[in-house]
């Protein structure tokens, strides 16, 4: 369910990695530290860019501009550490790349710069080996993907609206009678990722289900003073609990249809892929509906008519997807064989990354400079055969747009408590979300 979301970008974005340091790392800097000397012949000498930069953090845009002035489609990039990467820009060589997975693939085993990767890289968690959904292929991956995808084809939209407008309506309901809010982590975070445990067979309510959204917040977003290792560890005892009661006792719910699947994946296979499956649905779910948010406050074009929040969400959303999608870029896919791509000879072994932003706003499908939001063929959810399963941005949507018309429908004069301009970005060049958004509202009565 790469995205129950907008993004963790394919399918398999669903793979989380069990230290849990990765989840850190996407809210970090991808700069490179100087001093590192990439290997001769390798795209990173002579002009490769290095992905960091406050400015291209907080408006990538202006990064993926001068990258395909200067480049074309496909633009040679240091990661981390000087590592030489492939940055695909382009919507077709994005599409084709995507659809190729004979010669791009996801076993990142592949990689030719595995000798210079120490092993406390910042990226190590997308990019290091594990036996799961996001690094199968061919028959494995179609095997892993389609428990996932039965499993997510029998949640009734229904049901999952109705549960996440009484998420919300709680959410509020703990802030509506101050006047004022923090959005993005007292309610964007918090809707989505209720909502995904719950459809995974997590009682509402109960104890533990609170622990578990306490330690996957912690795992996903770490504050200061908080144990990402020690909560994600936790995460994974409490979701191995869950796949032996539901063995036991299995229910209507994602966790049991997995376990009943003909498939027969294996209790410690789904404890992995229900991980990712809700990490997937949670933090660029959270962005789209913060992202929506903030384009509903701050546009004029929405002001007039989202009164209520019914008018113009669906618009919003899906224009959010196209101009600040939550996945902006996504490691990675790696050459199986020498091959050409937008003019660049790929070398075998070489890392892609899938500049997912960059080719939602190439101006080769938009000459005029105007994204047509109306349309939904942009790749925020990727494409072929790794994007996310048919069902997941569905539920994603059931999931973003409950959020956003139920805060409307609530508090229908809601304004921001800031000026747009001081609205900041995480500093991050993967993801795309705000680091605050803070509103004031008349306070409900108590």
């Amino acid at each position: 369910m790469t995205d129950l979301t907008g993004a963790a970008a394919e399918t398999d974005a669903l793979g989380a990695d069990p230290s849990a340091a990765h989840h850190r790392t996407l809210t970090a800097t991808a700069g490179g530290k100087s001093g590192a000397v990439p290997p001769p012949g390798c795209p990173a000498h002579g002009t490769a860019v290095r992905l960091s930069g406050l400015e291209y953090q907080q408006t990538p845009s202006e990064l993926y501009r001068s990258l395909r002035r200067e480049h074309g489609p496909i633009a040679p990039v240091l990661l981390d550490g000087d590592i030489p990467a492939w940055l695909v820009l382009g919507y077709p060589e994005v599409s084709y790349v995507t659809q190729h997975d004979e010669l791009f693939a996801r076993d990142s085993r592949r990689w030719n710069q595995w000798e210079n990767i120490p092993p406390d890289w910042p990226l190590m968690p997308y990019v290091g080996y594990q036996p799961s959904v996001l690094f199968a292929e061919g028959a494995e991956h179609q095997r892993r993907a389609g428990v996932i995808t039965q499993a997510l084809e029998a949640v009734d939209q229904f049901e999952l609206g109705h549960d996440c407008r009484v998420i919300a309506d709680r959410l509020i309901d703990g802030f509506s009678g101050s006047g004022v809010a923090e959005l993005m982590n007292s309610y964007a975070h918090q809707v989505p990722m209720r909502a995904a445990v719950q459809m995974c067979g997590m009682p509402a309510g109960a104890a533990d289900t609170e622990e578990l959204v306490t330690d996957l917040r912690i795992s996903l977003d770490a504050a200061e003073g908080d144990d990402p290792v020690a909560a994600y560890g936790r995460v994974g005892e409490r979701i191995a609990q869950l796949v032996a009661d539901k063995r036991r006792s299995p229910g209507p719910d994602v966790t049991s249809r997995m376990l009943l699947h003909p498939a027969g994946l294996t209790d410690v296979e789904i404890v992995q892929d229900l991980i990712s499956v809700i990490a997937a649905a949670q933090q660029p779910t959270a962005n789209w509906i913060c992202n929506t948010l903030r384009l509903l406050l701050t546009d004029n074009r929405f002001a007039v008519n989202v009164s209520g929040g019914r008018v113009s969400v669906g618009q919003a959303l899906n224009e959010v997807l196209w101009l600040d999608t939550p996945t902006q870029n996504f490691i990675g896919r790696w050459a199986v064989r020498d091959t050409q791509l937008g003019g660049r000879l790929i070398r075998a072994g070489d890392c892609l990354v899938l500049g997912l932003a960059a080719a939602n706003t190439d101006p080769q499908i938009w000459p005029e400079a105007h994204v047509g939001a109306e349309n939904s063929a942009h790749l925020s959810f990727s494409n072929g055969e790794h994007r996310c399963p048919y069902p997941a941005p569905l539920l994603a949507d059931v999931i973003a747009r409950t959020a956003v018309e139920t805060l409307l429908e609530r508090m229908p004069d809601v304004v921001l408590d800031v000026e747009p301009s001081e609205l900041t970005w995480r500093p991050s060049i993967w993801m795309r979300g705000l680091t605050a958004l803070p509103v004031r509202f008349t306070p409900a009565a108590q």
